[in-house]
């Protein structure tokens, strides 16, 4: 790198960088994420987001309310839901291992409060900082932001992914040493649910974990919850979902530690290279109930009488958990180790049994009633499975119906589609069995598929509102181009018509209330900065011709950097074989048209990733903007492999490691 004829030092480099990241990472981190809303009873929607206000480097818990007659389309008021001084005082504090690892697979590159769980009806927050768990109620007419107490636990060790009980909020789960723990904040009873993991011991000799996702389910399938609660509990008994963890068969490498200065200093993690053992999973449920004077009793930790890897012998992950809406089945999506057959399973909690005291005396451990597994959906493909976020669940009626949204691929293409089955009874009197031989443990209840999205373009995996009053289906897709992500609906009434409810020109993310009567909108291009605006959804009659989205505010307004930014330009190029790729090119800051310049072509060799989009491109493609800044010419093409463009546009890498 030249630096008026002569290369610059690698202090200068340093220096170059570190500006660079400063003014980039102060666009980035205004940028609210994270968006919850809340109802208040007064008729207000009170909006929670994180975000760094006035340009500083930590995130922060911050709300906006919005009144219900309020249509002003200015700037909305925002508010620190939490005391300035607290971050100082109580994240001051290192992170811990775990919880650095976990903010590197979920690609975040903050500091602060990174992540928090809300209970939408009792207002309260929890949230992780400093290897701690820490709370606080927002009653909605608190004046002033609150000081968050730290929760009253006697677990020692790093408190990880916590979650609030749906249907007490005193109730709080974490995981700590890969076990997962529940406390009672209002009486400070805390018990150890599970004991996976045993502690003290090398790493070879503790394979075991309990609530925490494997490393590939993590860093390939996007899954960071390990564990899930029953939304309700109707019978007054607790119940987690849960996954327990195998690593035995996963080898071990040794690394440099990276936090620490002294040499020799190691940490070893488990890996799984390609073509040798993944971890195993096994599904277990946890059940508990409270005494008179608020303490955890009665915990039982339960498995499946038959293990899913016994059941469908071919599976190999575990990619999507949950519960289904009559709260006594859950669902599970099963994939193989191809990645080219998934199966959406439904499971009854009468599935989970007391595991046997002899592991070689099992005959009472087996009960004759248990139901069987049922398959609702079977997905196949010669290419490889794209797993989504896609699945909407309607209540199961009384004559045992089940209807519900979800993604295929079929077509070439990932679309939604509205299927219905029957989980209860028999199809004409006959027990259809998936697997002949295990009629007994499974049986085929899939239905009829009716497509409510097609064409050659695609549905985005993740996020999907139902409105099921209006029978109406939001959801994010590329229909105007492959650059652009819109939030689009489409009706159940009549499937196939989809209309466009965002603005060409930009690309989009959206959070919607459960209600489906409020947006957020995060919006930019490739030349303009992120904004943020707020929109009711309003109808003039039952169609999809009839959403209309009406400005509310700001949450943060369109504007123009302070510092010179140097966006990249879009480019096309058509191939030979007549297929359309897209591309960015970075010009050198300073670029004349006359000179000549040095050219890098950055690379992504793999599926999964779209490099090119017409989205402002900011910290996260700080390597380019750097090499930009210091004279070179940075061009990022889509190639054929890419994502977002279909299966056939994907598969052009299958099998082809190396040789493309």
């Amino acid at each position: 790198m030249e630096n008026g004829g002569r290369k610059k030092t690698w202090s200068e480099l340093k220096q170059v960088v570190f500006e660079l990241r400063r003014q980039l990472s102060t666009l980035s981190t205004i940028v609210p994420s994270s968006v919850e809303f809340r109802n208040l009873k007064d008729g207000r929607t009170r909006i929670f987001f994180l975000s760094s206000p006035g340009n500083g480097w930590e995130t922060t818990l911050l709300y906006t309310d919005i009144v219900l007659e309020e249509q002003k389309n200015g700037r909305l008021q925002w508010h620190p839901v939490i005391e300035s001084n607290f971050q100082s005082v109580s994240l001051g504090a290192r992170s811990s291992r775990e919880e650095q690892l976990m903010l590197e697979r979920k690609r975040l590159a903050t500091w602060g409060i990174t992540s928090y769980e809300l209970h939408h009806e009792s207002g309260k927050l929890v949230f992780p900082a400093a290897s701690t768990l820490f709370q606080c109620i927002d009653t909605g007419y608190t004046n002033g932001p609150l000081f968050p107490a730290e929760l009253r636990m006697n677990s020692s060790g790093p408190k990880l992914l916590p979650q609030i009980c749906p249907s007490n909020p005193d109730l709080v789960a974490y995981i700590c040493n890969a076990d997962i723990w529940v406390s009672h904040t209002l009486t400070g009873s805390t018990q150890r649910l599970t004991y996976a993991h045993k502690g003290g011991r090398p790493l070879s000799d503790d394979p075991l974990t309990a609530g925490i996702p494997s490393y590939v389910m993590q860093e390939e399938f996007n899954r960071y919850q390990g564990y899930w609660w029953q939304p309700d509990s109707p019978d007054g008994v607790y119940r987690i979902l849960y996954e327990e963890t195998d690593e035995s068969d996963v080898k071990i490498y040794s690394f440099p530690s990276s936090n620490s200065n002294t040499s020799g200093e190691i940490e070893q993690y488990r890996f799984p290279r390609a073509g040798t053992p993944n971890s195993k999973s096994n599904l277990k449920l946890l059940t508990f109930r409270l005494s008179d004077s608020l303490q955890i009793k009665d915990i039982h930790n339960l498995e499946l009488q038959y293990p899913l890897s016994h059941i469908f012998p071919w599976m190999e992950y575990m990619v999507r958990v949950g519960w289904a809406p009559n709260l006594f089945n859950v669902w599970v999506q099963l994939l193989d180790r191809r990645q080219q057959r998934l199966e959406l399973v439904l499971l009854s909690v009468d599935n989970f049994v007391e595991p046997p005291p002899n592991m070689y005396h099992t005959e009472n451990h087996l009960s004759p009633n248990c139901p069987p597994v049922q398959v609702i959906s079977v997905q196949t493909t010669d290419v490889w499975i794209n797993v989504h976020d896609l699945l909407y669940m309607f209540p199961v009626e009384d004559s045992g119906k089940l209807t519900f949204i979800w993604a295929s691929e079929e077509t070439g293409f990932r679309h939604l589609y509205l299927i219905t089955t029957n989980i209860g009874g028999h199809h004409n009197g006959i027990d259809e069995s998936l697997h002949s031989n295990e009629s007994m443990l499974v049986n085929n209840r899939m239905g009829v598929a009716v497509p409510l999205t097609s064409g050659e373009w695609e549905v985005l995996g993740w996020n999907l509102w139902v409105d099921e009053e209006r029978q109406l289906v939001y959801f994010m897709g590329l229909r105007e181009t492959p650059l652009e992500k819109h939030l689009y609906v489409v009706s159940l009434r009549r499937p196939g018509e989809v209309r466009l409810l965002t603005r060409p020109g930009f690309s989009y993310s959206v959070d919607l209330n459960k209600e489906c009567t409020m947006c957020v909108v995060v919006y930019s291009n490739i030349q303009k900065l992120p904004a943020c605006q707020v929109f009711r959804i309003t109808h003039s009659d039952w169609s999809v011709g009839g959403v209309n989205l009406t400005p509310i505010g700001f949450i943060l307004e369109p504007s123009v950097p302070e510092i010179e930014i140097h966006p990249p330009e879009l480019f096309t190029h058509q191939l030979h074989s007549g297929e359309v790729v897209y591309a960015m090119i970075f010009r050198p800051h300073n670029f004349s048209p006359t000179a000549k310049y040095p050219v890098l072509l950055n690379v992504y060799g793999g599926p999964e990733v779209q490099l090119v989009s017409n989205t402002f491109k900011g910290m996260r493609h700080l390597r380019l903007h750097m090499l930009a800044a210091q004279g070179y010419c940075v061009i990022a093409i889509d190639s054929r492999g890419s994502h977002h463009r279909g299966l056939k546009f994907e598969s052009h890498l299958k099998g082809r490691m190396g040789t493309v």
